[in-house]
């Protein structure tokens, strides 16, 4: 186990709220069917180096069918689908800066809409430590990129090449402005960059503040407790969503749980609730490059299965709605109560249906209420990390899209078309 770190927010305690129900046993999760999938990508050469990670849905303003969504594919781009899966778009990574340097690898992708006149679609560039932007009108987008935007949490080249980099991602707007939240790869640094406009049409950012999420607890035990991960790697986060009426920011440190913060980091973070591996201790084998787990002491949540990953918010009237959060290490998706106390509803998984196969390992996902062309509920998109047909030797991932109402009959939740618009 790593040594013990001090904390950076020395006062903070670990807290759970909301409902702790008992998780539902594999057998009576439901499974939902998909709807739609996109192309396979695959992550070699031949396919482009492309491997799905983080989608996002830009609402058109008159016309529901011509809305799209964006989707990130690490080394392989940007891609842009219709709400039939098809692919109407690409970008290309930058190129590396140099002969030996990191190539652009982008990771996570966030949607904000009429930011100095534009809709954009904002990207974590992982490989060159920065942000990119894309202006989207009538479903086609256009990089608007500062060319001269600097590093997220680097000082120089080298240490960008180390990739320690942004990664994980959430837009959030208020009175004072648009901002991004980036995680920190292999860190538990969350930093706040506030968008700007800048000459020609671009767009750039200035560094606001950042906090570290914690990388140790106290057990109820007295021990001291981090995840087992490999030398000089903490545990950090990934998937987050700004609840962009309360200015509540949730991010998923991916061997620990889910947390709640004011957007701006101005608030100490409280852990609403914990994955099932919370407390178990390991042992790094550098062999093997795995860490091997020890007795497990039960101070685990019973939702969430290594990693936490992708978080959205299904929004409804009167501040109700619903927090989603992918469970990776069972290919379930958990729901909670997007209101005070984020109380736990239910588990389901997507599954195979009608010669689409169904959702493993999902990273990003993104819900939206508002009717989109054939899904008049709202429609539910996550990456799947491990699709089918299999290839011999060929990493294959993409992203289904699941009728929302769907979802909702299953767990006994509500459809709200009406109650939220995001360019409201």
């Amino acid at each position: 186990m790593r040594p013990t770190r001090p904390l950076l927010l020395a006062a903070l305690s670990v807290m759970l709220v909301g409902g702790m129900a008992a998780p539902a046993s594999s057998q009576s999760v439901p499974s939902i069917a998909p709807a739609v999938e996109t192309p396979a990508l695959f992550d070699d050469e031949a396919g482009g180096n492309a491997n799905g990670d983080d989608p996002a849905i830009w609402l058109h303003p008159d016309d529901d069918e011509d809305s799209v969504v964006v989707t990130t594919a690490k080394e392989g781009g940007l891609n842009v689908y219709d709400l039939d899966g098809d692919l109407t778009q690409h970008f290309d990574a930058p190129a590396a800066p140099g002969p030996d340097d990191e190539n652009g690898r982008f990771n996570n992708v966030d949607v904000t809409y009429g930011f100095a006149g534009k809709d954009l679609a904002v990207v974590t560039d992982r490989g060159r430590d920065q942000l990119r932007f894309y202006a989207i009108h009538d479903g086609h987008l256009t990089d608007v990129t500062d060319p001269a935007v600097p590093f997220l949490f680097n000082s120089t080249q080298d240490q960008v090449n180390d990739q320690e980099t942004g990664y994980g991602l959430a837009v959030w707007k208020d009175a004072t402005g648009t901002y991004a939240l980036v995680s920190r790869r292999h860190k538990t640094s969350i930093g706040l960059f506030k968008l700007v406009a800048t000459a020609g049409g671009k767009v750039g950012y200035q560094n606001v503040r950042s906090i570290d999420l914690p990388a140790s607890f106290t057990l109820p035990n007295g021990a001291t407790w981090a995840p087992c991960m490999e030398p000089d790697e903490l545990a950090q986060v990934e998937g987050m969503v700004v609840d962009q009426q309360r200015d509540v920011l949730y991010a998923a440190q991916e061997d620990v749980g889910i947390w709640r913060i004011r957007a701006d980091l101005t608030t100490a973070p409280v852990l609403i609730d914990k994955v099932k591996e919370f407390g178990v201790p390991g042992t790094y084998d550098p062999e093997t490059e795995e860490c091997t787990p020890g007795a497990d002491p039960g101070y685990g949540g019973t939702h969430l299965s290594a990693d936490a990953e992708g978080l959205t918010i299904y929004y409804r009237a009167d501040g109700k709605g619903y927090l989603l959060a992918s469970s990776q290490g069972d290919n379930t998706f958990a729901v909670y109560r997007r209101e005070s106390g984020n109380a736990y509803l239910g588990q389901f998984r997507i599954g195979p249906d009608n010669g689409i196969d169904g959702v493993e390992h999902s990273d990003g996902s993104m819900v939206l209420n508002v009717p989109l062309g054939e899904f008049e509920s709202g429609v539910f998109i996550a990456h799947d990390g491990a699709n089918t047909p299999e290839v011999p030797d060929r990493e294959n991932t993409n992203f289904k899209y699941v009728e929302w109402d769907d979802i909702a009959d299953e767990l006994d939740l509500d459809v709200d078309t009406d109650g939220w618009n995001p360019r409201d």
